[in-house]
């Protein structure tokens, strides 16, 4: 499969509300999603899989991060039932991490107690969990793991 990751743009709004209503029980509106990115910190970034000569190409995945201080804070990420496990979340984190640098070191992320399968990819691609956050979620009583990426000095750019 040929995937490519861009900027997210207002386009694309469609077919990451699909991904994300499939994704998640307790999903973003298009309210929440437009709220975030107008934040001058706050980055939407789109994986699109290229189709068939003729045809548009189609979102198959996102995430959706934050610039701080320090680090990079992912605050959505999630990938079509239909093209997990193909490569697209390893693109899109790639791209993130690729956007360390000495003065940003890492990337942190929660991620739900009950959402096994995200746990599993975080942690196949360098992700720790640091702690625990007790009742992190307004929609549920359910805890969250922080979890964190942190660039060795080589990978840092300067």
């Amino acid at each position: 499969m040929n995937t490519h990751v861009r900027w997210m743009i207002r386009r694309d709004m469609p077919e990451v509300l699909e991904i994300e209503r499939t994704s998640f029980e307790f999903a973003w509106t298009e309210y929440d999603f437009i709220n975030r990115l107008k934040e001058r910190n706050v980055i939407g970034i789109v994986a699109e899989s290229q189709m068939a000569p003729g045809k548009r190409d189609r979102v198959v995945g996102f995430m959706i991060y934050e610039l701080q201080r320090n680090h990079l804070h992912l605050l959505k990420f999630a990938v079509h039932p239909d093209y997990r496990r193909r490569g697209v979340g390893h693109q899109l984190v790639t791209k993130l991490t690729r956007k360390l640098a000495s003065r940003r070191s890492h990337v942190l992320t929660e991620v739900r107690e009950t959402n096994l399968d995200a746990q599993r990819f975080f942690r196949s691609k360098g992700f720790r969990a640091i702690s625990v956050l007790r009742d992190f979620y307004d929609d549920a009583e359910e805890d969250a793991y922080l979890m964190q990426f942190r660039a060795r000095q080589t990978e840092a750019v300067g």
